[in-house]
């Protein structure tokens, strides 16, 4: 959710110990992780930064009982509301997570302040309770990030170095194998389907990268960017793979109460290209398609933090748009109401549920899919921190 452009100084964070709070893993369950970041909060129109070691990385059971998530472990570690929701991942096969770390928190005259951090925190989930097994450096301020398809390769956009890093994994070993050069600020990427390329959001230049990937090597044609809505910040390819859609965050990223975009890429032409420009409202961050490709949801902010409450930007809560697509076409066809300034957004590996971390009420909204039909259930899944940012395995 936060934008704010730091440069990185000196410092790093070291945890020196890592004590985990587990219910139990089950031996098959569709995973849900859930970074937890208790070091920002909101005072009126005021990001206040508090102490560090309160953080939490949650694991949660989505697939028992989708309409009932239930946390089955807690790992305190380190991660940030800075960058987009999509700073973390899970394998296809659910054997690892892995946690950006945007940002390292140093105290300057007795205040607490951020700077870029360069870490990645990699999960055993197979360990009964999941735990960390390794940490992995990388280039400055790690952000969003995606895992492809056969589970091999992880790509990470690095915001204050303006790089995507290349991640290789083997088993149960994650290394950083390529730091490719953007030129530019970079917030989140997103993999094709059959792994051959990736888009990237620049988020300063209002474009959006394609990137080849050719036997885990990848490289960067500037002349294929395209230039989508104000301050594009999260990416999502559909599972066919003939479609892409950017959250266009708008304003640098702050509420401003005028409506933004949701761009449209067709990625099944040469070259790609910006086929549309759908307006959804005030500032999405957010951003998910469903498994079978028929609907996505974009999450507005809506003035729910940041913002003085009696200004006629603030609300206190934000929403869901709904976005119905056929085809080529990408048309929004409902708003649902959720809770204070909501960041993540998962659909359940059926699509019949979709979840949506609300990071003010340190909480995740449960609302049920039927069709192109989505209703809030009421049920709310309680975090032991504020949830900034939440993913699924990769499909």
């Amino acid at each position: 959710m936060l934008h704010i452009r730091l440069l990185c100084t000196s410092g790093r964070f070291w945890i020196a110990a890592i004590f985990i709070a587990c219910l139990g893993t089950p031996a098959l369950a569709d995973l849900m992780i859930v970074g937890g970041d208790n070091k920002v909060a909101f005072d009126g129109p005021n990001i206040v930064f508090e102490a560090p070691g309160s953080d939490v990385v949650s694991v949660v059971d989505i697939g028992a009982d989708p309409a009932n998530p239930k946390i089955i472990a807690n790992l305190p570690l380190m991660n940030s509301v800075f960058g987009p929701p999509t700073n973390l991942a899970i394998t296809p096969d659910e054997s690892l997570a892995l946690v950006a770390n945007a940002m390292n928190w140093v105290k300057v005259d007795n205040d607490w302040k951020p700077e870029p951090d360069d870490r990645i925190h990699v999960i055993d989930l197979t360990q009964n309770p999941p735990a960390l097994i390794d940490t992995v450096t990388v280039d400055r301020q790690p952000s969003g990030m995606a895992i492809n398809r056969a589970g091999n390769l992880a790509l990470v956009a690095h915001r204050n170095s303006g790089t995507i890093g290349v991640l290789e994994i083997d088993g149960k070993t994650v290394s950083m194998v390529q730091s490719l050069d953007m030129g530019e600020q970079v917030a989140s990427v997103a993999i094709t389907p059959d792994g051959r390329r990736a888009l990237v959001t620049k988020f300063s230049s209002h474009k959006i990268a394609v990137l080849d990937i050719t036997n885990g090597k990848v490289s960067y044609d500037p002349t294929l960017d395209m230039p989508v809505g104000l301050w594009p910040y999260n990416v999502q390819i559909t599972p066919d793979g003939t479609l892409a859609l950017t959250a266009d965050n708008g304003n640098g990223g702050r509420s401003d109460g005028h409506v933004d975009t949701v761009s449209v890429i067709d990625l099944s032409v040469e070259p790609p290209r910006v086929i549309d420009r759908v307006v959804v409202g005030d500032a999405p961050e957010g951003l998910a398609i469903s498994p079978t490709g028929d609907i996505a949801v974009a999450v507005l902010l809506k003035g729910s933090a940041g913002i003085e409450s009696d200004s006629w930007v603030y609300n206190r809560n934000g929403s869901v748009i709904v976005l119905e697509i056929d085809g080529k076409s990408v048309r929004p066809i409902a708003e649902v109401e959720v809770r204070g300034l909501p960041e993540g957004v998962v659909f359940s590996p059926d699509g019949r549920y979709l979840y949506v971390g609300n990071f003010v009420d340190s909480d995740i909204s449960v609302l049920k899919v039927d069709g192109t039909s989505v209703t809030n259930t009421g049920t709310l899944l309680k975090l032991p921190a504020r949830p900034g940012s939440m993913r699924g395995r990769t499909p």
